[in-house]
């Protein structure tokens, strides 16, 4: 979870100062904060659980690629606001439901802390994307081409969100997580419904591919992403602000 939320934090960024509008300028960069601090809480406690020494810093910009186990879904290129938009749709659905369970229900008081101190900012975000989808894809004639072809592009790796590791089972097994599986028809029902009202032709279920698992994979987006946002570190290292 602290990989997904650095990743799609450093990508949203990307968008800082090249909105198409001030206001949308202004939403991103405060969404990707918001995954940013997420980040800090999730690596964090892993690097208490890891009990090696590491804090969220040494987490987030001393691992190689090849240790990151984040879904391909937020590693992807921001496109155009229309991918932009969708994948930050298609994600918080997966992200609303996952901490909505784990704030109401982990037998981790640590882990039900976080989900409930993100979840706050992560129902803003689905609400502002859920809108934003809406508004596009029921909009012109151009912006829904746009936004049914970010679908399509984008569809294809939502199936990652819902596949489960050993590592998965066994947080199951102890009460700490939910099966991710079963998360998936109530997300199905969310996503549907939206894209529905915005007049948006949803993909067939036999387009989801689980494209790799969490196994840690180096990928050719990764590697760029991690060249720039581990660059200072790397430099200068122990740099601190």
């Amino acid at each position: 979870m602290g990989d997904n939320a650095l990743i799609l934090g450093h990508r949203t960024s990307e968008w800082c100062g090249h909105g198409p509008v001030l206001e949308e300028d202004i939403a991103l960069a405060n969404t990707a904060l918001d995954l940013i601090g997420h980040t800090q809480m999730w690596l964090g406690l892993a690097g208490e659980v890891e009990g090696e020494g590491r804090n969220a810093d040494n987490l987030a910009y001393l691992r190689d690629a090849m240790k990151f186990k984040n879904v391909l879904l937020v590693e992807l290129p921001k496109g155009d606001m229309a991918v932009t938009m969708m994948r930050e749709f298609l994600f918080d659905a997966y992200h609303h439901l996952l901490l909505t369970w784990l704030a109401e229900n982990s037998k981790s008081p640590r882990v039900a802390e976080i989900a409930a101190k993100a979840l706050k900012e992560v129902s803003y975000h689905l609400d502002r994307a859920s809108d934003i989808v809406v508004r596009l894809g029921d909009g012109t004639q151009e912006s829904h081409r746009r936004m049914q072809a970010a679908l399509d592009l984008l569809w294809p790796y939502t199936g990652e969100l819902f596949a489960g590791d050993d590592v998965d089972a066994a947080i199951v097994e102890a009460g700490i997580a939910p099966d991710l599986g079963a998360l998936h028809a109530d997300w199905n029902g969310l996503v549907s419904e939206v894209l529905e009202e915005a007049t948006l032709q949803m993909p067939e279920p036999g387009g989801y591919a689980h494209l790799g698992g969490k196994q840690g994979r180096h990928t050719e987006h990764l590697g760029f992403i991690l060249a720039e946002m581990q660059f200072l570190q790397r430099a200068y290292p122990g740099a601190s602000w």
